[in-house]
């Protein structure tokens, strides 16, 4: 019933979809039951819808003005810019049975990486494998899951989001600008590419250009050393060849000239007027299968995305072309303090910002806090309910202390009554495993596994939007309290063969009239401050580190193996297990162990932090830890 009725919704839409509406046409190559048809509890089976989606928007309109070079994008004859984006919908097969929220991921780098978070999904997300879809947590609740490629530079894969964007023009003769581009890597490579990781680099303009430089360093804020042009050459047009290979552990910039800027812009633009399409239907002829039970929409991101909805919300993308609120709820997920490359000339969606790559890049720029982030919105009368979520890695890695302490740095600032603020302490900057993972770092990587507090502040993120339900109040390590130190200040345990970080991410003030650019002066930021096991104070604790067998960090220094021994290992943190002896001193045994965890799971139960449903699940990965640090501390004897 629901598969006829929506593509017929669809297609009287686009076919009388006129005057501002900036959805115009809708093609569906992909339809399909998901998992065969199965029920998802009361919710009932789903369905997964994909295509592309046109749009055009009007530069003339005010919501339209805020993007970068819209009227340097080539117009239709009806004086539109023109753009596509693919597009992934999983939804009720009976809509009426659904929550009435869309719940709309801002896809990282082209992924769709919901049923991970919340589902404990494996795998690329396959609708016809239970697998991908994990325990069907979101499907039983009822969201209508949406994914909307944004980013221009992803590369054209099988499953993966993109938008198709116009470029910018000088009243159509051609734009070039100088753009850097930087390699910091594990292993020496002959060649590298203009990309980040894999993104599509812009290529060069002239790869024989004098205005083409190469330079390396050792550290951020060390001297640039210029490599002479005899040595390194341009391979193709979006790679770069030096004699003798690029070194691990070094910063290498490229600087050059290119040509042809995307109109990035467009894509915060795209993910507002889907949004908006959805809940509102088109002009005139609504989309009413869709519009009708789709009355709220919450984004979320991770990482990248969260950064992404920071600057979707500074910028002003809140507010669709008819002034309407597109977003009820926005979630920022360990995007730390910052925005990015999105709305730019020559934008580089894909470069982040950390404490040893891709570091000098227009991420952690001011301002920071969430009542800058929420200022357009606040004039246009489109706020949204507003979560920004970070682990410990985003404090060393991504100047999270930057969203709630002052520019000085003296003082704490507290979140508006339409924003929370949650730390999960001892975290690294994704999920942990058990066991864990392999990496080029000086100690083991980080198990604690948070998305059971993820699961919980979802649920609560709808209460608040659909009925106003007032969150568990924000969860922040506080100068005031002594939660929040230097690095000088910190109290970390002496623990034999543990070095401890001596730097950390910084947000520097930025001068980017030159490249690479002007340095100046970082603003204060700062990590959470530890008890005497070196966990740390002022956020939600998971049961893992409430009752520890271990100090869980954010961070983790590089392998000398991959070069730069005093750096810290991008996105990772560690995880020490305590001795033999301290777990004996600690604990009388497995099951005092077990029923501490039973508690403090219980604990975060009744603050709101966990699902009752959830307990158990935590008490088994509890004793897999159990069992690990024993297996561990018996292979050291």
């Amino acid at each position: 019933m629901y598969k006829g009725a929506f593509l017929l919704a669809i297609t009287a839409a686009v076919a009388c979809i006129h005057g501002r509406a900036a959805v115009t046409h809708i093609e569906i190559s992909a339809q399909q039951p998901v998992a065969g048809g199965i029920p998802f509890g009361n919710t009932g089976p789903y369905e997964c819808v994909g295509g592309k989606v046109h749009f055009a928007v009007d530069p003339r309109l005010g919501p339209n003005r805020i993007v970068t070079d819209i009227d340097l994008a080539p117009p239709s004859s009806a004086g539109r810019v023109e753009f596509s984006a693919d597009f992934y919908i999983l939804r009720p097969a009976d809509p009426s049975k659904g929550n009435g929220t869309a719940l709309v991921e801002i896809s990282n780098r082209g992924g769709k990486g919901l049923p991970f978070v919340f589902d404990f999904a494996k795998g690329r997300l396959n609708a016809g494998s239970t697998k991908t879809l994990g325990d069907g947590f979101l499907l039983r609740q009822g969201f209508t899951l949406v994914w909307i490629g944004w980013e221009f530079d992803v590369p054209e894969r099988p499953g993966i989001l993109r938008a198709e964007l116009p470029i910018a023009t000088d009243h159509r003769k051609t734009i070039t600008g100088m753009v850097r581009s930087e390699w910091t890597g594990e292993k020496r490579q002959r060649s590298i590419p203009l990309g980040d990781r894999d993104q599509i680099g812009y290529a060069v303009l002239d790869s024989n250009s004098p205005k083409d430089k190469l330079f390396v360093r050792d550290a951020v804020t060390a001297t640039r050393t210029w490599v002479p042009r005899s040595e390194w050459r341009f391979s193709d047009p979006t790679h770069v060849t030096l004699n003798g290979g690029f070194t691990p552990g070094r910063i290498y910039e490229v600087v050059y000239e290119t040509k042809d800027p995307v109109v990035a812009g467009l894509g915060l633009a795209g993910v507002r007027d889907f949004v908006s399409f959805l809940k509102y239907g088109g002009s005139q002829t609504p989309l009413s299968e869709e519009h009708d039970h789709i009355r709220r929409a919450i984004g979320f991101g991770v990482s990248q995305s969260g950064r992404f909805l920071r600057e979707f919300l500074y910028d002003g993308f809140n507010e669709d072309e008819a002034h309407r609120k597109v977003f009820d709820g926005i979630w920022a997920h360990v995007a730390g303090a910052g925005r990015g490359s999105f709305n730019l000339r020559f934008a580089q969606p894909s470069r982040d910002g950390h404490p040893f790559m891709n570091v000098l890049y227009p991420v952690d720029v001011p301002p920071f806090d969430e009542e800058h982030l929420l200022a357009r919105a606040r004039q246009a009368h489109v706020v949204p309910k507003l979560f920004l979520t970070n682990g410990s890695y985003e404090y060393w890695g991504r100047c999270a202390s930057l969203i709630h302490t002052t520019i000085d740095g003296r003082a704490d600032e507290m979140p508006s009554p339409d924003a929370r603020i949650y730390f999960f302490a001892g975290s690294q900057h994704g999920v942990g495993m058990i066991p864990p993972q392999p990496v080029p770092a000086q100690n083991l990587a980080n198990i604690n596994d948070y998305r059971y507090g993820l699961r919980a502040l979802l649920l609560a993120m709808q209460k608040w939007v659909k009925d106003g339900t007032e969150p568990p109040p924000s969860q922040f390590p506080r100068l005031k309290n002594g939660e929040l130190t230097t690095i000088a200040g910190l109290h970390f345990p002496r623990i034999p063969g543990v070095e401890i970080p001596q730097h950390k991410r910084e947000a520097y003030r930025l001068d980017f009239s030159t490249e690479p650019p002007r340095l100046g002066p970082p603003f204060p930021t700062f990590v959470p401050q530890v008890d005497p096991d070196g966990n740390e104070l002022g956020g939600i604790r998971m049961p893992e580190i409430a009752v520890p067998l271990a100090s869980n960090t954010g961070w983790n220094l590089r392998s000398p193996s991959i070069g730069a021994p005093t750096e810290l290992l991008s996105m990772i943190g560690s995880w020490i297990p305590f001795s033999k002896g301290t777990i004996a001193k600690r604990y009388a045994n497995e099951q005092d162990y077990l029923n501490r965890i039973d508690a403090a799971g219980r604990d975060l139960v009744r603050r709101g932090f966990v699902l009752v449903d959830d307990l158990a699940a935590l008490r088994q990965r509890a004793e897999k830890e159990w069992q690990l640090t024993a297996t561990r501390n018996a292979a050291l004897r």
